[in-house]
């Protein structure tokens, strides 16, 4: 069974590159005083519409870590459960060490440390954002002590990035204060994933374990938190285990609605549901800059809420959304008829679903239904 997993896993990513543009660079930095190899994955038709822009994703030890990152962004993007992304990964294979040097006085960067930092932040951001499109969400990902180094962009008074993946972090000592009090007083949105593994060193799971109850007790709304534990994977393969959840935690809103979702927050709203449709493409439009079209499933799931709990006032405004976003179909003339015939008014919900009939068929909603709901109500009122 393992060996089929991995079997499946390893043709999924050959596909996902196959598909994807890998491109192999080199950055000169002053900062650094020499060149560093980066890999940069662009997203499926990345050159087909030369307007859009891209979340970014930086990736340090990108020698590892790029490839798996890479992968599942790809995949997630082909389903549609996050927007379409560009990744960068940054090669460290013989400067680990010195690139997430600290000061052991107050867990800071210094020295090669601090240069790696300036790099990051003053060269490879600007070129990155110079030459592709990328758009204002970033979210940055490391692992182990490159784990800990991340922390440096979330202290700065404006924030690199917007989310960050730590994977069995090798935390600075005073890193457990730093983070807590910093994303206690963050004033915008900021997605934090935090993993770990039973197989991590006593250090990493004491430290990630600590820094896990103090952000956990923050109360503050702009702290989009999630924290896993694995059993038995080790320190080197939990990043394969960690970053399908991270993932799906922090591009949550962008997924269309689930079951759960549908079932223990929908259906409970003493709101409007629309509202809370209008409230999620908002939020995705505000966190990653994309204005996202509603999907079908997505009405569908409002529309099943409203005949569940009967309150067929809200079809109109869903009608509105949904001639906005298909105006050539039947969805919208579908739900103000339905609105219509619930709220007293039959013989124009007749006339609008007979009128509808030159519009296009989504998804179940057909031209035949459409007729057949008009036809019920002739016959019920002998119209």
């Amino acid at each position: 069974m393992k060996k089929s997993i991995v079997c499946l896993l390893l043709i999924i990513c050959s596909i996902s590159f196959a598909n994807a543009q890998v491109i192999y660079k080199t950055l000169e930095s002053s900062k650094l005083g020499k060149t560093r190899e980066l890999k940069i994955q662009l997203p499926r038709g990345y050159n087909n519409d030369k307007d859009k822009s891209y979340p970014l994703f930086v990736v340090l030890d990108g020698d590892y870590l790029f490839e798996a990152v890479a992968g599942n962004v790809d995949y997630y993007t082909y389903w549609e459960d996050m927007p379409d992304a560009i990744v960068v990964g940054i090669n460290q294979f013989d400067s680990r060490y010195d690139d997430c040097m600290y000061s052991a006085q107050n867990s800071l960067p210094i020295e090669t440390g601090a240069a790696f930092f300036e790099f990051i932040g003053a060269e490879l951001m600007p070129f990155i954002e110079t030459t592709y499109r990328t758009g204002k969400f970033k979210v940055a990902i490391g692992h182990g002590e490159t784990a800990n180094f991340i922390n440096y962009y979330l202290l700065k008074d404006q924030p690199l990035f917007q989310a960050y993946i730590a994977i069995s972090p090798e935390l600075a000592p005073k890193m457990i204060n730093y983070l807590p009090e910093r994303l206690s007083k963050m004033q915008t949105k900021v997605f934090y994933y935090l993993a770990t593994t039973n197989n991590d060193s006593d250090s990493i799971k004491s430290m990630a374990g600590a820094l896990n109850m103090d952000v956990s007790a923050l109360d503050n709304k702009n702290l989009l938190y999630k924290y896993d534990t694995f059993e038995n994977p080790t320190h080197y393969s939990v990043p394969t285990h960690a970053l399908p959840n991270a993932l799906e935690s922090v591009f949550h809103v962008y997924q269309p609605i689930s079951k759960k979702e549908y079932q223990e927050v929908i259906l409970k709203l003493d709101s409007s549901p629309v509202a809370y449709l209008q409230e999620k493409y908002q939020m995705i439009n505000d966190l990653f800059g994309i204005e996202k079209q509603i999907l079908v499933n997505d009405f569908k799931a409002i529309s099943a809420a409203i005949e569940k709990t009967r309150k067929f006032e809200y079809y109109e405004e869903l009608s509105k959304m949904a001639r906005k976003d298909y105006p050539k179909t039947l969805l919208g003339s579908y739900y103000i008829a339905r609105f219509y015939e619930e709220t007293g008014d039959p013989k124009k919900a007749m006339k609008t679903y007979q009128s509808a009939y030159i519009l296009d068929e989504i998804g179940d909603i057909t031209k035949d239904l459409m007729l057949e709901k008009a036809d019920a109500i002739k016959a019920d009122f002998g119209y």
